[in-house]
């Protein structure tokens, strides 16, 4: 069975309450030997971390998500900017954030998001981490917003071929989501990517390539469908998005 990571999911979310130890013994069951768990809110960040203290395979990113800076405001936002600088050395990586235009239109609005994501991107650059970006319909805008960091994992892309290409000529990581599994789209990203740029992640609770929950276990459901896409073998992505993953978070 090939080693796997998981380099995107939600495990301290509610949904997974009830069987938490369960679906994460799944997951070390079905050979995914690391998770990187994502925060994005002042709540989430502090579960994230306490979740990567009880597992040693499990890692936390720390973030502030475009949808809480649109949703709660200021006072709110400069909460989490002080909690992402307080723990930054806690964790893997800065994220996930960004910019997501397809809840907010509003030009006002996107300037607002970008002006939060400029202080997240100094926070990145100062302590020399990752940046988890979260762009959805915004994928042109954050890459230009980023383009002077080292390290940028574009979280479940889904963006342009032209951005995409945009994204690994300067070094950057594209994160391949399992709903490639049923998304055209999706699959002609993994088919266009260079194999040492791809992550793959579940995003889990969300995204699932089976009915119902997602779960870091069905991270693997994306190795046929980007080897097929790829024409490679299963193997050869395994083990290229497990050294991509530990390569670029420092694993």
């Amino acid at each position: 069975m090939q080693e796997v990571i998981d380099s995107h999911c939600h495990l301290d979310f509610p949904k997974f309450n009830r069987d938490r130890d369960e679906v994460i013994e799944r997951a070390r069951n079905a050979g995914v030997v690391e998770m990187v768990n994502s925060g994005i809110d002042l709540k989430t960040n502090n579960s994230t971390l306490a979740l990567a203290r009880q597992y040693d395979f499990i890692h936390p990113t720390l973030g502030l998500s475009p949808l809480v800076v649109s949703h709660y405001g200021n006072e709110v936002a400069d909460e989490i900017l002080l909690q992402l600088e307080q723990h930054a050395e806690e964790s893997i990586a800065i994220g996930e954030a960004g910019l997501d235009y397809h809840y907010y239109k509003d030009s006002k609005e996107r300037e607002h998001q970008k002006e939060y994501f400029r202080k997240v991107i100094e926070i990145a650059e100062c302590y020399d981490k990752p940046l988890v970006i979260h762009g959805r319909e915004a994928e042109e805008d954050s890459f230009e917003m980023v383009r002077d960091l080292d390290k940028v994992i574009f979280h479940c892309y889904g963006g342009s071929m032209d951005t995409a290409a945009m994204i690994t000529d300067a070094g950057y990581y594209i994160s391949i989501p399992t709903i490639v599994c049923f998304s055209d789209h999706h699959r002609s990203i993994a088919e266009n990517v260079p194999l040492d740029r791809i992550l793959i992640e579940t995003d889990s609770p969300y995204l699932s390539p089976r009915k119902g929950r997602n779960e870091p276990a069905f991270v693997r459901d994306t190795l046929p469908v980007i080897a097929e896409a790829q024409g490679r073998e299963e193997d050869k992505v395994a083990k290229a998005t497990l050294k991509n993953t530990r390569s670029v978070f420092g694993l």
